[in-house]
């Protein structure tokens, strides 16, 4: 029988499209979101096809993806996105040309292709900028014309890092007045612990980036992925969307859940 790893945002959602899968004859786990050890269950224990459903945070989809992409012990493994917003598949199709796309009405005969045509020389994106390449940063951060935008923590130089502002954008170093979302920056852990209830509070105003240096993974005693996120949604925050800043800086997209 033949094994299938899906990812769906949402577990409620998740159990009738698992459904699908069995009774398509095949043998189902399923997995949330991203999580920080997931390439090691992955390698310890590959499936034969990856489903990816990109109905909602498909910045994640995109990041599961590519990680299997850049390791060689999963980069041949199919994986078959599912629905998403057209736009935003689109981009995700330049990166991953070769990886299978549909919707769950045609699931069965997509996966029935993917396994029988995995990829032989798969694509490698050269790095995970590459899925930000056609789109500048305040594109990716949501910034637009005529927000304010509150800094709290941000590098010196990070103005210069954000580049050209749509007219009309207000940046202020303290969260008064009017502004419509926050970026806010973290170094370890112990910060991001301190000031969680400050970024809740941000929260109630409009969404919050929470800002992190890449590599914590590597780096011990660093802040992680997993980390921001579950210590976001121990207080009330849910992330959806991430987001690549520079090749210093990583951020998740917060708001208040419900």
């Amino acid at each position: 029988m033949k094994t299938i790893r899906l990812f769906h945002w949402n577990s409620e959602e998740a159990a009738a499209k698992i459904e699908v899968l069995i009774s398509s004859g095949y043998e189902v786990s399923y997995f949330p979101q991203l999580s920080q050890d997931f390439l090691k269950k992955f390698k310890a224990s590959p499936p034969d096809a990856v489903v990816i459903d990109l109905t909602r945070i498909p910045s994640h989809g995109r990041e599961i993806a590519l990680a299997l992409r850049e390791q060689k012990a999963t980069r041949h493994i199919p994986i078959v996105f599912v629905e998403g917003d057209p736009q935003k598949v689109a981009g995700i199709r330049k990166l991953l040309p070769d990886a299978f796309y549909g919707s769950w009405k045609n699931i069965r005969s997509i996966l029935k292709t993917a396994l029988a045509h995995p990829p032989i020389n798969p694509v490698v994106p050269g790095s995970r900028m590459a899925a930000y390449a056609e789109r500048s940063l305040v594109q990716k951060l949501g910034i637009k014309p005529d927000m304010g935008v509150v800094l709290i923590k941000a590098p010196k130089d990070f103005k210069k890092t954000l580049g050209e502002l749509p007219s009309g954008v207000r940046l202020k170093s303290t969260p008064r007045g009017d502004f419509s979302i926050t970026l806010y920056f973290v170094k370890a852990p112990e910060d991001l612990a301190a000031g969680i209830e400050s970024i809740k509070s941000l929260a109630g105003h409009g969404p919050v980036w929470i800002i992190w240096p890449r590599g914590g993974i590597r780096a011990k005693g660093q802040l992680t992925q997993q980390q921001v996120r579950d210590i976001g949604l121990a207080h009330g925050l849910v992330d959806y969307k991430i987001s690549s800043i520079d090749e210093t800086w990583s951020g998740l997209l917060f708001k208040k859940r419900g």
